[in-house]
Formats: structure tokens, sequence, C-alpha cells
């Protein structure tokens, strides 16, 4: 893992203080809300229907033993027992009290981590493969890239208030386990001749226009990376909107002046750009990269299991993952339990986790983008012991992939923006499939909702999307079939009319269905509805 050099540490410790003295000023009354409002949200403390909501950047969803402990802590000081998981591997605390903020920035910097940049227009949480480090697919490890870009986007003077928030994930490998080209700007990682570079996409994005991301540059080279990026962003500065809300992503002004025509101006600016020396040494990467290591793998391990006891060997099969390491295994912890909340975990979870992180994984985990964590690195001896652990936490959850594994925003129970209610509708859906033998029947079915049309759920990128949204003051629940935000990424296509809370469970259930009835042999939920089309599901749910 990356570690904090002096400057990072001085970086964070300053912004705390200087969060402190606005904070002091906001509840003097010396700041109106109006001024407040653009600082609290650059520290990541957003005013949703409740309580002030705090979300803390965890860097390309990669953290200690000793951090998640912290995390810990801070749910029991801070909030009422718990924190969520996010789709952008990220952690969020519902019911913080202004006059702690500052306090709790100050505990988090003890552990190398803040909350800068987790809102506002600016240069979001670089996100990236949750396997990163452990996959055998991957060319390269992709964190030491993000980490590089975590340094040029912190702080960064000339993108700190872009016409909109902005979003930047690195891949590395074929498969996208990242949603990558559903980004602002989406990094693929490749050897061409031997050489490492990387693939540029320009302008994905979910929302009220969801977009796929183009390519935009077929491959750029270590040494050029940055002074690319940079000229990305300056082509997207000088012309994003900034009169609409609505079409100020930069996924509008590429689909307005179109990809060709953005990527030549990315050129054109690239070839000044470069002029300016802005790129880092190499020697710079290298040396983040040292901090990215392989663990001390224990070479004698064995790939031995024993798989006698049959609900350890159901939670083997569906959330243990390959490992490139001989005798290791990615293990995932599901966070969605049967009527649970999707994303969250008790403060004594996330304990139980951090411990079995540092016991079992090199003191290491991830958080993905499905609202789960990872276990990176677990001797395959040690799964069982894992396993056991885990389940006695209430962590054993093995539905990974499947209709259980709902990935849903807070919705109208927390957030200021929702129209409708999304919890409530996953843990219906979830208990109508609560059965784990009917969820591996179907299959891999990613299941994903949101509660408005910001899509903080994912949803036009699921299998199976469900948008909340008001019809004369009435919630309604709009449904898509067909989208996926992996390497064969896809949007979702509404089915057509929209339903009640409970009516769109049965439509849920009526869409399996259709899709049992027409699968063939090892045929996904998606694949089938790619081969037959909408209108045998239309049929189902309409008439």
């Amino acid at each position: 893992m990356y570690q904090y050099d002096q400057y990072d540490q001085s970086i964070v410790d300053a912004r705390v203080e200087e969060f402190r003295d606005q904070v002091k000023r906001r509840l003097s009354g010396e700041m109106t809300e109006d001024q407040f409002k653009p600082l609290r949200l650059m520290n990541g403390l957003y005013l949703q229907l409740h309580a002030y909501m705090l979300r803390v950047a965890v860097p390309y969803g990669t953290l200690s033993g000793k951090q998640m402990h912290m995390l810990a802590h801070i749910a029991r000081k801070y909030d009422r027992g718990y924190g969520h998981f996010t789709t952008r591997q990220n952690i969020q605390y519902n019911w913080i009290k202004l006059d702690e903020a500052p306090d709790i920035l100050a505990e988090l910097a003890t552990i190398e981590m803040h909350a800068i940049q987790t809102s506002g227009n600016c240069i979001r949480n670089i996100s990236s493969d949750q396997f990163a480090g452990a996959a055998a697919d991957e060319v390269a490890d992709p964190r030491p890239w993000a980490e590089l870009l975590r340094q040029w986007s912190t702080f960064h003077p000339e993108f700190s208030y872009l016409p909109r928030k902005f979003k930047i994930a690195v891949i590395a490998a074929e498969e996208d386990r990242a949603a990558m080209r559903l980004h602002d700007i989406g990094i693929q990682l490749l050897k061409r001749d031997g050489v490492l570079g990387a693939k540029i996409f320009v302008g994905g994005g979910m929302g009220r226009t969801p977009m796929i991301g183009p390519e935009i540059k077929d491959f750029i080279t270590a040494e050029d990376l940055m002074s690319y990026l940079e000229a990305c962003l300056r082509v997207y500065n000088r012309y994003g909107r900034r009169d609409n809300i609505y079409k100020a992503r930069i996924k509008i002004l590429i689909h307005e002046i179109g990809a060709a025509e953005y990527a030549r101006q990315v050129e054109e600016e690239f070839a000044h750009v470069k002029t300016l020396g802005i790129d880092p040494p190499l020697v710079e990467l290298e040396r983040i990269t040292a901090f990215f290591a392989p663990p001390a793998f224990d070479t004698a391990a064995t790939d031995t299991v024993d798989r006698s006891d049959p609900d350890f060997a159901v939670w083997l099969d569906q959330n243990v993952r390959a490992h490139k390491q001989a005798g290791y295994a990615i293990v995932n912890i599901s966070l969605k339990p049967t009527v649970g909340i999707p994303g969250d975990a008790s403060a004594d979870q996330i304990d139980v986790m951090a411990d079995l992180a540092t016991r079992y994984s090199f003191d290491e985990l991830r958080v993905t983008h499905a609202q789960n964590i990872v276990l990176p690195h677990v001797r395959k001896a040690d799964l069982y012991a894992v396993w056991q652990a885990l389940d006695a936490a209430g962590l054993a959850t093995a539905n990974l992939d499947l209709i259980g594994d709902i990935i849903a925003c807070p919705g109208l129970d927390y957030c200021a923006l929702a129209n409708a209610r999304s919890i409530p509708v996953a843990q219906k859906i979830a208990d109508r499939f609560a059965s784990l033998e009917r969820q591996r029947d179907l299959g891999e079915l990613k299941l994903k909702i949101s509660g408005c049309i910001n899509a903080c759920g994912h949803h036009h990128a699921g299998h199976i999307g469900i948008l909340g949204v008001d019809k004369k003051g009435i919630e309604n629940y709009q449904l898509s079939l067909g989208g996926s935000g992996a390497e064969d990424v896809s949007l979702g296509k509404i089915t057509g009319p929209g339903f009640d809370e409970d009516g769109i469970v049965d439509a849920v259930e009526t869409v399996t269905n259709v899709y049992l009835a027409h699968r063939t042999s090892g045929e996904r939920f998606l694949d089938t509805y790619r081969r037959v089309g909408m209108e045998p599901f239309k049929v189902a749910l309409y008439g």
C-alpha cells in the first residue's frame, strides 16, 4: 500500500485545520450556509434529509486493517454504529454533527485518510479494479497509476472548479471490474510491443443522460500519460457548459462536438502541454510502484481445500475467486445479507473485517464498486477459518454476482436529491429471492437500484435496473433490462410504464421467469436478453 510522505501528511493536516476554522465561523454565524456550502462539499460533507453526511475517500478502494479499524471507531463515536460503502469505493456516514466533523477529519488524518474532493465540481476519488495486484489477468498493477493520478488531481489549481464533477477509473485487464467506460475518463493499461501504456476512453457516465465513453486514444505511454490527461481536462474546462447543470458533464460536450473533434482538440492541446514539462519523471512512478510490491507470499502454500462442510463449499464456489499466486485466493465479502441494507456494515462487522485482513490478507482490504469488501490475498489453507469468522459476524452471505447481490443508493430514506426509496425495494426483492438455491439457479444476474435520475445505484448498468421517480407525488419505479458495466458494456432499456413498490418486485420476478423459459444451457440472463430481445419480457409484463 502507498504510504504518505511528509508532503501528503502536511497537506491533509493543513486541510483539517482550515476546515475546523471554517466550521467554527459557520457555527458562530460569521459565515452563511451559501458561503459555507462549497467549502464543506470540498471536504465531503453533505447536508442530507435528516443530518450531515460525510463521505470519506478510500483511494482506488485500498485500505489497511488499521484504517478499517478507524472507520469502525468513527461509526461508533460519531455516527449510529455503522457505515455505508458506496459505488465509488468510498464510505459514507449518514448521521454526522457539524461541530464534530473537523474532529472526524483529524482522526482520519492520523491513519492517512481524508474526505478531500469526495464532492464538488472537481476530480473525485480515483477508482480501480478491486482485484488489483491479485488478479491473474492483469498486465500490471493499476494502483500505482491510480495513486499517481490521486497526487496529480488533489488540489489541482486548474481543475478544482470544473463545469461538473469528474470521475476517473483505471484498470489493467480485459475484464472490466470497475465499470471503466462509464466514467468521465476510463484508462485501460495494456502492453504494445513490450511497452506498458494505456488506452483512453472519455465521455462515459450515467445519470440523466447515460453514455458509454468512446475510445479517444488508442495508446499512450507512461511518459506522456499525465500531459495527455491534462489536455483532456483542459479541453473540457474550456468548453464544458456552465450555464446548465444538466448539460455540464464531459459526456455532453463529446456528444455535441463528436468524439473525433474532441480527440483532435486534445491532440492539439497535448502538443502544447508537452512543452510545459509537467510530466513527472518515471522515477516518481517507480517510487510509488515500490509501495505496491507483491506481499511475501508463502511459496509452499497448497491449493488443497477441504470442501466437506456443504455451507462452506457453497460460499467457496460463489464468493471466492482465483488468485495469480498458487495457494492463494481472493475472498469477496458480501455486504448484502437478505433484507439487509446494501453496502451497510456495523462497526463490529467493520472491525471483524479489519482483523481478518491483518491476520489472513497481509493487512489489506478493498472496497468494490458493487458495495462489497475484498480480502485480496488469502491462503487457501485459511479459507475455512476466514469463512467461520465471517459467518459468525453475519458476513458470509454467498450471493456474489447473484440477484441478491443488489447495488442500491441510500434513496429517499437519506438523500435530499432522491425522488423515491431504494432500500425498501432492495429488501423486498432480496426477500422474494431469499432462497440461495433459487439465486444460484438464476446464475449471474446484476440488479441495481437508484432512487433518482443521478443514478448513484448504477441502474443503467444493471442486467435488471430500477429507477425510482416521483409521479405526481407517488413513488413510481421504472424497470430497465440489458445493461452492463463490464467489458461487454451496454445501457439498459426501459421496458415500459413503471410500477409501484410491490409491483416492481412482482415485475422483477416476472422478468426472471421469462429468462428461465427462454435460456439455453449455460446462458446468463444478459445473454438471453440480448438474444431474444425485449419483446418477450414486455409481453409478460404488460400483456
